[in-house]
């Protein structure tokens, strides 16, 4: 069996690096496609080197997010190659593009039946498309797969676990014993999305940040900084701006922190697998079981400050998105 990878940033290749290791272990050849959405070193190569996963086959360097220029050099490939399947992950545009260059081969769906109720989201639109292209719809929870039942979605729908509880489970010992220059206690804060880079928000989320009177180390996305430069936006003392980190230092940096600023889907779950509170500077999310269990919180950059003053770590969590050997059921599921 041959499966075509389809990776573009950051959380694509974490999810991808465990399931790697178990498509391997499983016989089955693995086509890696890197289309260039992330392109900055910082954001993309670094993760291939930490995290042992396969050098791409094929590096597009697209260099954009634009899903027509993403989807046809995509289906190039794909029909070059002819798969058993397509495999996409998450809901960003490189996973709609390869979703939608897949043609007549089948498509694998890792992190199906999310739902955040936002269509304003350009990732709600994606996860919706991706689900109603997909053969194979494999799904974190029980929940993600109600939902596809409620929506009618067809094709076939395994609950496997979350990949990224994998690559935690996997890591975060190793990511703990990383010593990080930074004088504790400090929050970490991680701003990136499209809506929070406008500029009149995100001068918002600064004020907020400026009056919690916390401690702040903030590893600032290239498109942030682009916006925090573009529009004369200075950072507070009580922020200290960081390049971006690679996988085991973000996981060390977010493990070692009294809580967490965010808007990532991804480090909402990181932070709850770690045990560490979590603000999400968002009016909704995907991962709303984290809201439910009191680890997280959704709030407005007015409210940022309040809610960082009331985050707590539930005593009582419960274990969210499986046991972390969800690559090992996606494999299986492939043959199956």
């Amino acid at each position: 069996m041959r499966i075509l990878s389809v990776v573009g940033n950051r959380p694509q290749f974490i999810k991808s690096a465990p399931l790697s290791v178990a498509l391997r272990v499983a016989g089955i050849e693995e086509i890696v496609l890197h289309s260039g959405q992330h392109w900055d070193p910082a954001m993309s190569q670094v993760f291939f080197d930490e995290l042992r996963i396969p050098e791409p086959a094929y590096r597009l360097d697209l260099r954009t997010s634009d899903l027509d220029a993403l989807t046809w050099p995509i289906r190039e490939i794909a029909e070059r190659e002819q798969p058993d399947w397509v495999l996409v992950y998450g809901d960003t545009n490189t996973t709609a593009a390869g979703a939608r260059a897949a043609g007549e081969i089948p498509v694998a769906h890792v992190e199906a039946g999310l739902r955040s109720f936002d269509l304003s989201m350009p990732e709600e639109r994606n996860r919706i498309e991706v689900d109603n292209l997909s053969t194979l719809l494999l799904t974190p929870d029980a929940r993600s797969a109600d939902q596809l039942a409620r929506e009618g979605v067809g094709g076939r729908v395994e609950v496997v676990g979350d990949v990224m509880a994998d690559a935690t489970r996997i890591f975060e010992p190793i990511a703990r014993r990383r010593e990080l220059p930074f004088e504790h206690p400090y929050t970490a804060v991680t701003i990136h999305r499209q809506a929070n880079t406008e500029p009149d928000r995100l001068r918002g989320i600064v004020a907020g940040l400026a009056s919690s009177g916390r401690s702040f180390i903030f590893p600032v996305h290239p498109r942030t900084r682009h916006a925090l430069d573009e529009n004369d936006i200075s950072l507070p003392e009580n922020v200290q701006a960081i390049e971006p980190l690679g996988y085991l230092e973000m996981l060390a940096l977010v493990a070692a922190a009294e809580a967490v600023v965010t808007d990532s889907g991804g480090l909402q779950k990181e932070a709850y697998w770690l045990h560490v509170p979590c603000v999400t500077v968002r009016p909704s999310t995907e991962w709303v079981d984290t809201v439910a269990a009191g680890a997280n919180a959704l709030v407005e950059p007015t409210e940022l400050a309040g809610a960082l003053e009331a985050a707590r770590y539930p005593g009582d969590a419960p274990q969210l998105y499986g046991d972390g050997h969800a690559a090992d059921r996606v494999a299986a599921a492939l043959y199956s």
